[in-house]
């Protein structure tokens, strides 16, 4: 008999797919990719699903939420427990974005068969890699993960080489996560700007992104932004994106005088497939240094310039 397995990260399902391991996938969350959605069921849920927040809204509302030790996402109990998974994955991130460990091993505490959780938390690049060879090894399927990750690493290869050959100096780049307030942008996102030839001295490496002020950005002046707020595609962020033209100082700024603001879609970044982060680094690359990379067509509508719109 096979491993039933659930995903309550949108990035372990996205990876489950990419490696051809999905008829072992019997449920997801509500956040995980379409494909996903319209073949297996969703287990788990969140109180503001189809809803639509300013930034300042879902900021408050997260975070009046977890003072009172309100949870915001739940599982649908009667589902899991038809399903009878071997295996849940879930994380330890962050309880903002995803349904963490704590509120799954509330879900899983009564039912008849208790699964294995696993948690998949990476910090940094290189542990979204072996995060990939964890579940193909789970699944017993330890050399699907060594094919695709071969592959990943070829192309990181390839745009590294290319700089590297021309010695292409690293640009001044922020990359914001969040907008109202705005967040730097941590984990894995700084070894992605670092791979596509640039550098993020506002980032928190392998740690948790954090609210900056503006005067910091100011004094920063990079030569390139990057607008990805966690969750939001380049529509939604076009919504919000005057909450920075607002901002003193903003016309002054290096990458705004050059027009070199940027708005990608976060699933580039913030969630942490491996095959979605290295679209990130070539998008980021073609983005950061146009006279020697280009934006693969497939990555060309998960951006907009910013002084396009």
């Amino acid at each position: 008999m096979s491993i039933k397995v659930c995903s309550f990260l949108p990035a372990v399902t996205q990876m489950i797919y990419d490696m051809g391991l999905q008829e072992n996938l019997l449920g997801v969350t509500f956040e995980c990719p379409s494909i996903a959605l319209r073949e297996k069921k969703p287990v788990v849920r969140c109180i503001l699903e189809e809803k639509e927040y300013s930034s300042v809204e879902i900021d408050t509302f997260f975070t009046e939420s977890k003072r009172e030790g309100k949870e915001l996402y739940y599982v649908d109990e009667k589902l899991l427990e038809e399903i009878a998974p071997d295996i849940i994955f879930t994380q330890d991130v962050c309880d903002v974005c995803q349904i963490d460990m704590e509120c799954t091993m509330a879900a899983v505490a009564h039912l008849p068969k208790e699964p294995e959780l696993i948690s998949i938390s990476p910090a940094g690049f290189s542990d979204v890699f072996e995060n990939a060879l964890t579940i193909a090894k789970t699944l017993g399927q330890e050399e699907r993960a060594y094919q695709y990750l071969a592959a990943l690493q070829k192309r990181i290869d390839k745009v590294v080489n290319e700089l590297r050959e021309r010695k292409v100096e690293p640009r001044r780049v922020s990359l914001l996560e969040w907008l109202d307030p705005i967040y730097n942008c941590g984990h894995w996102i700084p070894h992605q700007i670092e791979l596509a030839g640039g550098v993020d001295m506002l980032s928190h490496p392998s740690g948790n992104s954090i609210a900056i002020s503006w005067d910091k950005i100011r004094m920063y002046d990079p030569e390139i932004i990057i607008v990805a707020p966690c969750g939001f595609d380049t529509q939604r962020t076009l919504k919000e994106i005057s909450h920075l033209l607002t901002k003193e100082g903003w016309t002054s700024l290096k990458a705004v005088k050059n027009k070199r603001v940027f708005i990608a879609d976060f699933e580039l970044f913030t969630q942490s497939s491996a095959g979605t982060l290295v679209d990130g680094i070539e998008l980021l690359a073609g983005l950061f240094h146009p006279d020697y990379l280009t934006v693969p067509s497939r990555l060309q509508t998960r951006f907009q310039p910013f002084f396009e719109v």
